[in-house]
């Protein structure tokens, strides 16, 4: 069943656009402006061309997920083939499933909510060309890593973020900016080099770098040793990118230095590129490695859980002097944990709840952080300690609608049902309760009991950060009854009279001790422009929370089909 009928011509043209336009985008937003386009702030105009670009793109996506063909979502769409390097076999292959369309969705409407946001609310730094043209870039390789079929392909678009990553936090970022790409771009690259030998392991030894074709094969022509090497060293580069417990420290740094913008996008749209290559390469390619790694897998992404949980506990308690975005991304090691866990299982219901897992993350994370930067903005600073302040009301008496927003979005992080972040969580336990055939499951039953107590740890820290930041922190003052002013307090029955005066003499009134008021400053509320840019975020969240369906009903197959080798 489509919902447009499109034919497979434009189909193929459409998912062609959506890969290249961005690229285009920023060669355009490099050179001079046509006269009749600069208008009064060249600034603004090369951003709104920013936001028409993305815009272009995302209606693209939206006319190619109504075009899908929502009844084989395990089926590839919208392929294009065509020989790029014929000694080594290597295509220019596109197409999309029930697995990459949910994320190339994503893709699109993040990076346009992020243009949108960036033109209304500039960000500080050097031209705005050059910011456009990065962003551009970044959703070019992001978008064309969901859509390409061939392994070649797939690391080039899997490299072609980091470059403008690096710059966006560089360039635009914070404090400790510097420090904070370096560390960013050494981590990220080291891990790509390893991931690069094991492709090529892969696809010398295949004699292909078609994902499809080696898909369908179901790793039956590689040795397990070979399988056991090309897991170890391509799992390496993608747990870095994930990112996983222990490969993780470059992500606090990188989320607390980066832009707004950069957060969003980092958060939203570049975690899931590491995550996505573990289902679509390694699950199908390279199954006997997977199984002898899932265990090893499972364990490193429970101790992330805690690890996470703990270390956001830590920033949210009273002094600590936590960073507000530190706190999220360090949430993020935890969610992504989660998803990790459900790829170990190797198992349908694990594996769907990890890409559920991996939406809903973009969803509310992406909502974090941009409900993070405006606090921010607002209080020109984000550590946890200055922002509870002595108030007793905080964001809730100072932004009210802001102070809900944020409270809404960590609720969701936190996995209350009837939100995104429940299905993923639940389904990812529900697999590690029951792992494929082979895999130990006394093993996986106590990970699963161990990521069920990083739920309540998860609880625990959100709850705390929406207590200190929206409420504020308790001052003991508050309950104290009003204190009696002098004018008030009844003279005592035998209080001597004043010296040197008789009964007759009269005494002025002494004058009342004025209190202070309980002032509260207010602060800029949801501005339009934030609100049409959170809106669809926070409505997608509640939409996949109360019909899990929408999703699962696309990778559900997909997944099936992926797990049984390439045999619907």
């Amino acid at each position: 069943m489509t919902v447009i009928d499109i034919s497979p011509t434009v189909m193929q043209f459409l998912l062609a656009f959506i890969v290249v336009a961005p690229l285009l985008g920023a060669v355009a937003a490099l050179l001079p402006a046509p006269p009749g386009l600069k208008g009064r702030n060249p600034d603004q105009a090369v951003l709104r061309h920013g936001v028409t670009v993305t815009g272009a793109v995302l209606i693209a996506a939206i006319v190619l997920a109504t075009g899908f063909d929502h009844d084989h979502p395990a089926t590839m769409q919208a392929t294009t083939d065509i020989s790029w390097i014929p000694a080594l076999d290597v295509r220019i292959h596109l197409g999309i499933d029930g697995i990459s369309l949910p994320l190339l969705l994503l893709t699109a409407l993040l990076t346009f909510l992020c243009a949108l946001y960036s033109y209304f609310k500039p960000p500080a730094g050097p031209s705005p060309k050059a910011f456009t043209a990065l962003v551009l870039v970044l959703e070019s390789g992001t978008l064309a890593t969901f859509a390409v079929l061939d392994l070649l392909l797939f690391f080039l678009a899997f490299e072609m973020v980091l470059i403008p990553m690096y710059f966006l936090i560089a360039r635009w970022g914070g404090d400790q900016r510097r420090a904070a790409a370096w560390k960013f771009i050494l981590y990220t690259l080291l891990g790509s080099v390893v991931m690069l030998l094991g492709l090529l392991l892969i696809g010398l030894r295949s004699g292909t770098f078609d994902m499809v074709a080696l898909a369908t094969d179901n790793g039956r022509g590689l040795t397990t040793s070979v399988q056991v090497i090309a897991v170890l060293a391509i799992g390496v580069g993608l747990a870095v990118k994930t990112p996983m417990w222990p490969l993780h420290s470059w992500l606090p740094d990188a989320h607390t230095a980066a832009p707004t913008v950069g957060s969003v996008l980092l958060a939203g749209v570049l975690l899931k590129m590491g995550t996505y290559g573990f289902v679509r390469i390694l699950l199908p390619v390279a199954p006997d490695g997977m199984r002898t790694f899932a265990p090893c897998l499972a364990a490193f992404a429970v101790v992330g859980i805690v690890y996470g949980s703990l270390a956001c506990l830590a920033l949210a308690r009273k002094g600590a002097k936590g960073d507000l975005k530190r706190l999220i991304a360090y949430s993020s090691v935890g969610h992504m944990g989660f998803v990790l866990l459900g790829i170990a299982t190797m198992t349908p219901t694990g594996v769907n709840g990890a890409l559920f897992a991996n939406i809903a993350h973009g969803l509310i994370t992406g909502l974090l952080f941009f409900l993070a930067g405006a606090v921010k903005d607002r209080y020109g600073t984000a550590d946890l300690d200055t922002l509870a302040g002595a108030t007793g009301a905080a964001l809730y008496g100072r932004a009210p609608r802001l102070g809900a927003l944020l409270a809404f979005a960590a609720v969701a992080s936190l996995g209350l049902p009837g939100l995104a972040g429940f299905w993923g969580e639940m389904l990812t336990l529900f697999g590690a309760y029951s792992p494929a055939e082979g895999l130990s499951r006394p093993a996986f039953r106590t990970f699963m009991a161990i990521g069920a107590f990083g739920t309540l740890l998860t609880a625990a820290y959100m709850l705390i950060v929406v207590r200190r930041v929206c409420m504020g922190e308790h001052s003991p003052h508050s309950e104290l009854p009003p204190a009696t002013t002098p004018a008030d307090a009844p003279e005592p029955a035998d209080a001597p009279e004043p010296s040197g005066t008789g009964p007759s003499a009269t005494t002025p009134p002494r004058p009342a001790t004025p209190r202070p008021a309980a002032t509260t400053p207010q602060l800029a509320d949801i501005q339009m422009y934030e609100a049409v840019t959170w809106t669809p975020l926070a409505a997608l969240t509640v939409l996949a929370g109360l019909w899990p369906a929408v999703l699962l009903g696309l990778t559900d197959p997909a997944v099936q089909k992926l797990l049984a080798g390439g045999k619907s």
